[in-house]
């Protein structure tokens, strides 16, 4: 009782909340879809959420990140470790010139800045890391580390 007296409307924020969560659940992805598996939705809503795709693998002693940037240039690429199992790789995709939206029947393309922060399988050190950039396909290859994180604490 002491919640709805100090927000009388937080029940609406949370039923409206809970609706989209379903209604993004429903149309985007889970059981019962609206949309069929590779079609537009699958296509269109990584490039709204300004996101692209990656596939992680590891490999033997490393962990292998691919991530697809089409359009995109080398130098407007950026790939930062944020921590021992947290990759963020940066880009953006620049228009070649400017154009009105007269005479587009359809026009699918994005253009501007994504972001996506990856979760790696296994701790990597930036030791021995290696990027390259080939036809829109960019690839990191970084070593697993062999440290130990964190310390064991003695019981007394």
């Amino acid at each position: 009782m002491v919640y709805r007296r100090r927000y009388p409307f937080g029940w609406m924020l949370r039923d409206f909340e809970d609706m989209m969560a379903e209604l993004e659940n429903r149309f985007w992805g889970g059981g019962g879809r609206l949309l069929p598996p590779g079609g537009v939705a699958d296509r269109m809503l990584p490039a709204i959420r300004g996101e692209f795709r990656v596939d992680v693998r590891e490999h033997e002693d490393e962990v292998m990140i691919v991530a697809d940037l089409p359009g995109v240039d080398k130098e407007d690429v950026s790939i930062s470790l944020l921590s021992p199992n947290t990759l963020e790789i940066s880009c953006e995709r620049k228009m070649d010139k400017e154009e009105k939206d007269e005479g587009y029947y359809v026009r699918e393309r994005m253009y501007g800045s994504m972001a996506r922060i990856v979760a790696l399988p296994h701790d990597v050190t930036e030791k021995g890391a290696s990027a390259s950039f080939k036809n829109g396909v960019l690839e990191i290859r970084m070593k697993k580390s062999k440290e130990e994180r964190g310390s064991r604490i003695k019981i007394d």
